[in-house]
């Protein structure tokens, strides 16, 4: 029988994403955030956990847009910065970690350049409470650097994305496909 250690963490999901969510300031300058706690939904829908003491969330809140990257290995620290470092503080935080940005095609909200996918979302609702979503967002367009493409689609190898490990504070590439979805397990049924 195998022995199992009781761990002193309530956030125990691996992996958890490491997404760059982006947004304009008042003055039009690009503020960008780290966010772990976000997901999908449902199809179309983004759920991002962020409180209301964040600047992103009041640029969101008042552009009614934002966007949401994954982050990559090659920008590892970059992406590490935008969670160490407040938009409260630092209005300037893409400037200080050297990268770049665009106007998103379809929402009022930029996107970062260097980092490969990128979903461009309209702001729904923001959900406070204590069992609150946060904010809720409707995925309207999504864009990937050719140089991630195969076949017209995002090769995940090639987005090298990286994950959150809440254990040891971690980040880890995600790169590696292990597996064929809706396929593999169709051995197993009987």
């Amino acid at each position: 029988m195998m022995m199992r250690a009781k761990l002193n963490i309530t956030e125990g999901i691996f992996p958890m994403p490491v997404l760059m969510v982006a947004t304009y300031n008042e003055d039009g300058s690009v503020n960008v955030m780290n966010a772990a706690w976000g997901t999908m939904q449902e199809r179309g829908t983004v759920a991002l956990n962020l409180t209301e003491t964040h600047k992103t969330v009041k640029n969101i809140k008042a552009r009614g847009a934002f966007t949401v990257s994954i982050a990559d290995a090659a920008h590892v620290a970059e992406a590490d910065y935008f969670g160490v470092e407040s938009g409260n503080k630092v209005p300037d935080k893409l400037t200080r970690a050297g990268l770049t940005a665009g106007r998103a095609e379809t929402v009022d909200a930029p996107v970062i350049n260097e980092f490969p996918l990128c979903l461009e979302c309209e702001f729904i609702e923001y959900q406070g409470g204590q069992y609150g979503c946060g904010v809720i967002g409707r995925v309207v367009n999504v864009t990937a650097d050719e140089s991630v493409l195969v076949d017209g689609k995002p090769d995940m190898s090639r987005v090298n994305a990286i994950a959150f490990d809440p254990y040891t504070h971690g980040y880890y590439r995600v790169a590696e496909r292990v597996g064929e979805a809706f396929q593999d397990g169709l051995k197993l049924k009987k």
